[in-house]
Order: structure tokens, then sequence, then C-alpha cells
């Protein structure tokens, strides 16, 4: 257990921190999220990515939201509550099964055997374009988690509506 006066240390918020940064992260983030578009790259692929990659890196802040975000694309909350089983669920298209594949694939480094047969796989079924804008969302998102996990960004509780209690 670390001393009280480390637990105690309150972090600075990186993108309050250094404002400027946190304006060019957006702009990539928004220039991703363009080109996956123009990729063949639905919204729902590109939430599913942010989602599980967010459960992977244990990122609360970066759940909470593209969990809502996932839901106001029209991702099925099933979908959403299988997620750490997809690969047992017969919920998933072969789509998502591959943006999902990429999402793992880029947060769980570095590259198995496995996940390169994953990317392989994935590759064939988005084609070119897709793949690589997942794969573009994947490093986004997991950029996006660490400064959050390093912000030790809050999650707001919610209403039913996803309206915060506060």
């Amino acid at each position: 257990m670390p001393p009280a006066e480390v637990t105690n240390v309150v972090r600075p918020y990186l993108d309050k921190a250094l404002p400027d940064v946190w304006h060019a992260a957006r702009e990539l983030s928004a220039v991703v999220a363009e080109a996956a578009l123009r990729s063949g790259l639905s919204p729902q692929e590109a939430e599913l990515i942010k989602v599980r990659a967010s459960q992977l890196n244990a990122c609360a802040f970066c759940l909470d939201l593209h969990s809502r975000e996932a839901r106001k694309a029209g991702v099925p909350q099933q979908k959403l509550d299988m997620l750490p089983a997809w690969r047992d669920a017969e919920l998933y298209s072969e789509r998502d099964e591959a943006v999902l594949a990429i999402a793992e694939a880029a947060t769980l480094l570095p590259l198995t055997e496995d996940s390169r047969a994953d990317l392989v796989g994935a590759h064939t079924v988005l084609g070119e374009s897709a793949y690589v804008a997942a794969e573009w969302i994947a490093v986004t998102i997991n950029a996006f988690n660490r400064i959050s996990i390093l912000s030790e960004h809050r999650v707001q509780a919610r209403d039913a509506e996803g309206r915060p209690l506060r």
C-alpha cells in the first residue's frame, strides 16, 4: 500500500495543464473519425473499438463516455453487455468481430502470433481502407485512455437517460 502522502497527491489534468496539446489531440481524433467514416467504418464499429479498448485499459471515464456514445450510435445494449465475451457470443457480425480483434491487438501490445492472425483475418473482412481506419481509431482511443487514466478523470453518476445526477 502506498504511503498516505502519495495517495493524497492531486494529479494534474493533462488536458487542462497543456490546453494546446489537448486541442491538438482532439483535432487528431476528429480527423481520424472523419477519415474512418469516409473509409467505410460505421459509427457503431468505431464505438465498439473505443468501448473494448477502454475496457481492456480499465479507463472508467472513456468507458462511461463511449458506452453512452455507442448506444446513441445504435449499438444494442446486449452487445455492450456481452463485449468482454464477444469471442464466445454469437451476437456479433463478422465486421464487428474484425473491429474487436483490431481493438484488442492494438491495446494488448506487443503483437502475438494470435493477434497477428486476428489482424490478417480482420484485414480480409474489412478491406484496406476500413481496416486502416479501425487501427487509427484504436490508436487514438488508446491515447485518450492514457490521458484520462493519468489525469484521474472522474466519472459522474448518471440517471437511466444518461443525465448527470449532480
